[in-house]
């Protein structure tokens, strides 16, 4: 069986977490708990008839007062990047953290996942700022870590990128 590391990348509070808990145990809890440094869970899929293990590290979200340790990505296979359409600044934030990765790991397979779509009537997230991410030619999708919606779809879609 093949083994496959991928990191959650992103801002404080997108969701990071809960995407790994809806993906990995189907479910999903209203009560914030930060990470504190990593959380690793492990989810076994088909890809393409290829059986792999994806070992899924939950990386604490940057800001301001915390920067990411970048060591946490060594040996990654790709990454899941993560912002909170409700808050603009996130998707900001998932611009240079991407960027950063790109430094230092080399150019990894990702998708960007804007999380909350349940929430879309409270989005800061608009039309000029879904242009210029369509702009950098990265695979997109929205999800809900409360609903599911999208979920399953972005860690598939990677596995794939990863696996070529």
């Amino acid at each position: 069986m093949l083994q496959k590391k991928i990191c959650m990348l992103g801002s404080f509070a997108v969701g990071k977490t809960s995407l790994v808990r809806r993906y990995v145990e189907s479910i999903f809890s209203d009560v914030y708990h930060t990470t504190v440094g990593v959380k690793i869970d492990k989810k076994n899929v088909q890809v393409g008839g290829t059986e792999v293990s994806l070992v899924l590290w939950d990386i604490y979200g940057e800001d301001d007062y915390q920067k990411m340790r970048w060591t946490y990505l060594r040996g990654a296979s790709g990454y899941l990047l993560v912002a909170d359409g409700m808050r603009k600044a996130t998707v900001e934030k998932a611009f240079e953290l991407e960027q950063r990765a790109r430094e230092e790991a080399g150019a990894l397979p990702f998708v960007f996942v804007i999380n909350k779509s349940d929430l879309l009537q409270d989005w800061e997230v608009d039309a000029a700022l879904e242009s210029q991410i369509a702009g950098k030619n990265w695979s997109v999708l929205h999800s809900s870590a409360k609903t599911g919606e999208g979920v399953e779809e972005a860690f598939s879609l990677l596995a794939r990128k990863i696996l070529g």
